[in-house]
Order: structure tokens, then C-alpha cells, then sequence
């Protein structure tokens, strides 16, 4: 049965008005961390270091209110369809309860930092017009432990069927093509997804054969060129249904996307021609061959080099954290072909075939060797370093034929990688939410069903709220990337907000499950360290809190 009584009235107005009192707080903050790290209308790179701490307690609260007005876009869209019921404006009240008081009383950064406002230099005269009506009413009965308990029926409710809440994506052909991977998943993916990563093993080639004919490798390469031509909002969907059942298949089709992005922004026609058909049908397996040694971030120290000879290039240096790179057939590789220009101005991207490697013999490539790296997760394709000794590669693969500009061709691609990776992490979300809470609905303790223990029913229901939070800001940012707008700053966010989500569910998750959780055999010890990496890759979660704080001082809001 329904219980309307715990919805506050005139929700969406509340929400409306405790979004513009969010907003204004936003200014203020921006206008104080302004102060301590702009100079002469430019960032100053030296001050914005020294003040990390208020400079990416910036880029939360930005990222905070941003997600408050995705949610009430949400909510408003649900309204008009006729599709914003009980679960679905719990989780909206909830989700605005909860970020207004952390805009409030503090945002954890991590588990051992906490921003507050005055430590991004607002006084308490700043912050006392933030509590408006719609605020006060949303923080006073917004969150409660009633509501949190509400939330945890209603999902249990719909659990069987995969019901978690209305994700709101207004377009028949969209909730198709989730239907369709949902069930891929659900028959083909998680039935053997934890004995794949217990034995460490490489994704079933049946399993990539299967995804190809699905399309997802070609899922948004133009259909002149092979692929659906579908937007990066079809990728969020796909993305996110695959993850939840394992990040590795999730993951798969985000070396293609990059490489696709990449020849279809920056290559020559012959290159287009030639790769991205074969991208597209998965007879080209791609890997992004980016990372150094002690470089991490920091590509612009990069020095792997490239040294033209007779239409050849040669390639000599060190390569690390390579995703798949044994069994993939070409490498989006990132070299220094100019030695005299320094930091980013001399690096070129190479499309460097190499024939498929096999577990006898890896890397059967002439001048190139490799070695995997054992890791805790995210273990589906396998993490390697790479060597090379004058490996060869083609000239006529130097992407664009014009040399020099492969940091701009990368940077062409940061936004669809970062949204990817937040409906990565979105995915692996809603993983450990129903692991969860299968778990907690299934797990008797003292007589009855774990989740009628208000702990963990609190648990799983913010779980709920914080999960639909995230994909509602990926799904902001793909539709931004769609309409052909610049979205570095939303794409970064999404990605931000949505691996610390992935993170939370699965601790939480696997504190549902008690000691349980710790054992191998119980998939929520997969989903915990497949959600630790969301953190780090495509940029660690203080980089990307640096690059948004620095875009939003730049004029950028």
C-alpha cells in the first residue's frame, strides 16, 4: 500500500526553491575560492595547488548542486509522463534532504576529509539566507529514518522484476535497447561473471563474439562507417546494464569507443575507411596505450619516443597499466615524435597494429614485450606493462598524418571516456545494491530477514537514492555530449560523483553481508574491488576535482 503521508507537500516547488538557494550558496563559494587562487582573471597554478583543499571543496559543491538539479529535472519529466510515484519522489526529497545538509554541514571529499563552508571561506552571514523555506522543509523531512524505511520497501518491493525506481529516459528506443542488454546480462554475464574473476581469466571470446553482433563495439561509430550511430546516451545505457553484471564487460567496449573517437574526430578518410568498420563489427580489438611509468596524469612527461626512418616509425620506451593488450589487434598508442618540443607539444598518436597475442605467447610482436599485473579487480581483460625496442609501426598510421597533435586528439576524447566511466561506475552501483539486497531479504538473523533491521534497510535505501543520483547525472552528461555542447565539466562531475557511489554501495553492500562478504565465493567481494579502481582510472578523483574546479574559475559554469 501506499504511504503518501511521508511526501512533503508541493515537493517539487520545495525543491525548486532549495535548488536557487543552492545555487546561490554555489556563488558564493566560487566567489571566495576566486579570490584565493584567481589573479589578474587567470587561475594561478601555484595558488590553486596550495589550496586544493578549497579548490576541489569548490568542485563538490558544484558537483552537488548540479546533481540537485538533475534530480529535479527528473522529478519534473516523471510528473509530466505520469511516471512520478511514491518511490520515485521518496528518492527525490531524500536525495535533496541529504546534499542540502551536506552543502550545509559538510561534503566528505573522502573517508578522512571533510569540506565545510567556512574552510572555502564563507561566513556564517554567507551561509544564514541559505535556509529558505523549501530547504528547511526538505532537510527537516526529507531524509528521515521513515523515509529511508519507506524507500527500503518500496525496493524490495520491486526487486524481483528490477524496479528501483523510473530512470526517467523519455525515449521508447532507449528503454529498448536496456531491455535488451538487461537480458543479456542477466542469461549471459552474470551466471559465470565471479568465476571469471576468481580464476583470473580473460572475458569468454563467445561472450565478446556476442557483444559485436549486439553492436556495442561500433555502438556510436556513424553508420556510413559500419557502426549504429547511436548517441552517447544510448552508450550510458548500454554501459551501465553491462557493468552491472561485470565492469570487465562493461569495460570492453571503452577501448573501442576511445579508438573510435579517436579516428573519427582526428583521422585521415583513409583511416576512417579503414579502421572503423572493423572497430565496429569487433574484428578489431583495441587497446589505449597512454600511461608511462612515473608519469600517471601527468602526460606531459611522457617519453616513450617515436623516431621517423624510412616511412617507419620506431618505437622505444615503457608503457604501463595497458587494459587488455595481449589479446587486442591495435594500439592507440601515445609517443614523442619531437624530442625538441617540450611537454605536451611533441607527443603523436600512432594507430600501431600488432598481431593477437595468445596465453602461450602474449606479445609474439618483433620489438615488443609485455608483462601482466596482478590486481585485486577489475580483472576481465587483464592490466600489463608493455616494452618496447624499436617496435615498427607503419607511418601511414600516425592518426591525423600530421605530427604533434596527439594530446589534442586525446583531450577530443575526455568527455565520452569520463561519461563512459561514470555510467561504468553507475553500473557497478546498481551491482552492489541488489547484491545487497537479495542479501539482507534472504539473511535471517534473530528470527527474521536482515532487512527489517533499520540499519541495514537505511543502508540499502540511501543506496537506492545515491545510485539513481548518479545516473541521472550520466545520463546529464550524455545528453549534453549529444546536442554537440562542450561538457568537460559535466562529464567530470558525473564521473566524480558516480565512482564515489560505486565505492559507498559496495562497502555498504558488503557490510550487509557481514562476514560473508569477505568471503571469495559471495560476489560482493568481486564488486568491491572492481568499485575501488572507478576512483583512479580515467582520471583519480582529486585530478578530476582539480580540472573541474579550474574550469569552473575559468568562466565555465
Amino acid at each position: 500500500m501506499s504511504d503518501k503521508s511521508l511526501i512533503i507537500d508541493d515537493l517539487l516547488p520545495a525543491c525548486e526553491d532549495a535548488l536557487a538557494s543552492s545555487e546561490i550558496l554555489l556563488a558564493k563559494i566560487k566567489d571566495r575560492v576566486g579570490e584565493l587562487v584567481v589573479r589578474d582573471g587567470r587561475v594561478d597554478s601555484k595558488l590553486i595547488d596550495n589550496e586544493q583543499f578549497a579548490a576541489h571543496g569548490l568542485s563538490w559543491a558544484a558537483t552537488y548542486v548540479e546533481a540537485l538539479r538533475q534530480m529535479h529535472g527528473w522529478g519534473g519529466r516523471l510528473q509530466v509522463a505520469g511516471n512520478f510515484g511514491e518511490l520515485e519522489q521518496l528518492i527525490l526529497q531524500a536525495a535533496y534532504g541529504e546534499y542540502l545538509s551536506q552543502l550545509y554541514g559538510g561534503i566528505a571529499l573522502s573517508q578522512v576529509e571533510i569540506i565545510r563552508p567556512r574552510d572555502m571561506g564563507l561566513t556564517s552571514k554567507d551561509t544564514h539566507g541559505f535556509f529558505t523555506d523549501g530547504v528547511k522543509k526538505l532537510i527537516d523531512g526529507g531524509n528521515t529514518n521513515t523515509v529511508r524505511m519507506r524507500i527500503a520497501a518500496l525496493i524490495c518491493e520491486g526487486a524481483d522484476s528490477g524496479y528501483f525506481g523510473h530512470a526517467g529516459l523519455d525515449d521508447e528506443m532507449l528503454e529498448m535497447v536496456r531491455d535488451q542488454f538487461r537480458r543479456f546480462v542477466n542469461e549471459q554475464v552474470l551466471p559465470d561473471a565471479h568465476e571469471w574473476h576468481l580464476k583470473d581469466e580473460l572475458i569468454p571470446m563467445e561472450i565478446v563474439e556476442q557483444m559485436a553482433e549486439l553492436g556495442v563495439f561500433g555502438l556510436t561509430i556513424p553508420e556510413e562507417f559500419g557502426g549504429l550511430g547511436m548517441g552517447k546516451m544510448a552508450m550510458c545505457v548500454v554501459t551501465e546494464e553491462l557493468s552491472r553484471g561485470y565492469i570487465g564487460v562493461g569495460s570492453l567496449g571503452t577501448r573501442s569507443e576511445i579508438a573510435g573517437e579517436l579516428i573519427r574526430l582526428g583521422g585521415t578518410d583513409e583511416q576512417k575507411e579503414h579502421y572503423l568498420p572493423k572497430i565496429a563489427s569487433g574484428e578489431i580489438l583495441p587497446t589505449a596505450v597512454f600511461t608511462e611509468p612515473g608519469t600517471g596524469s601527468d602526460l606531459a612527461s611522457l617519453k616513450t619516443r617515436g623516431v621517423l626512418e624510412d616511412d617507419v616509425y620506431k618505437i622505444t620506451g615503457n608503457k604501463t597499466w595497458i587494459t587488455h593488450a595481449a589479446r587486442s589487434d591495435m594500439m592507440t598508442l601515445l609517443v614523442r615524435t619531437d624530442t625538441d618540443e617540450p611537454g605536451y607539444k611533441g607527443l603523436s598518436m600512432l594507430l600501431a597494429e600488432k598481431p593477437r597475442g595468445t596465453d602461450a605467447d602474449p606479445f609474439p610482436a618483433d620489438g615488443m614485450t609485455g608483462g601482466e599485473i596482478e590486481v585485486l579487480g577489475y580483472r576481465g581483460m587483464k592490466e600489463y606493462e608493455l616494452g618496447f625496442d624499436d617496435f615498427e609501426v607503419s607511418a601511414s598510421s600516425l592518426l591525423g598524418g600530421v605530427e604533434g597533435q596527439g594530446f589534442k586528439h586525446l583531450m577530443a576524447t575526455f568527455e565520452s571516456a569520463r561519461i563512459q566511466t561514470a555510467a561504468r561506475a553507475a553500473g557497478v552501483a546498481q551491482s552492489a545494491l541488489e547484491l545487497g539486497l537479495s542479501y539482507a531479504r534472504e539473511r535471517i538473523q534473530f528470527g527474521k530477514p536482515i532487512i527489517e533491521f533499520p540499519r541495514v534497510a537505511g543502508k540499502l535505501a540511501w543506496m537506492a537514492v545515491e545510485t539513481m543520483v548518479a545516473k541521472q547525472l550520466a545520463y546529464f552528461a550524455g545528453r549534453e555530449k549529444d546536442s554537440d555542447r562542450r561538457c568537460d565539466i559535466e562529464a567530470g562531475m558525473a564521473k566524480l560523483l558516480a565512482a564515489r557511489v560505486a565505492w559507498s554501495n559496495a562497502d555498504n553492500a558488503l557490510q550487509v553481508h557481514g562476514g560473508n562478504g569477505y568471503a571469495l565465493e559471495y560476489p560482493i567481494s568481486r564488486v568491491l574491488c572492481d568499485a575501488r579502481i572507478l576512483n583512479i582510472f580515467e582520471g583519480a578523483a582529486e585530478i578530476q576535482a582539480h580540472v573541474i574546479a579550474r574550469g569552473l574559475l575559468a568562466g565555465r559554469n
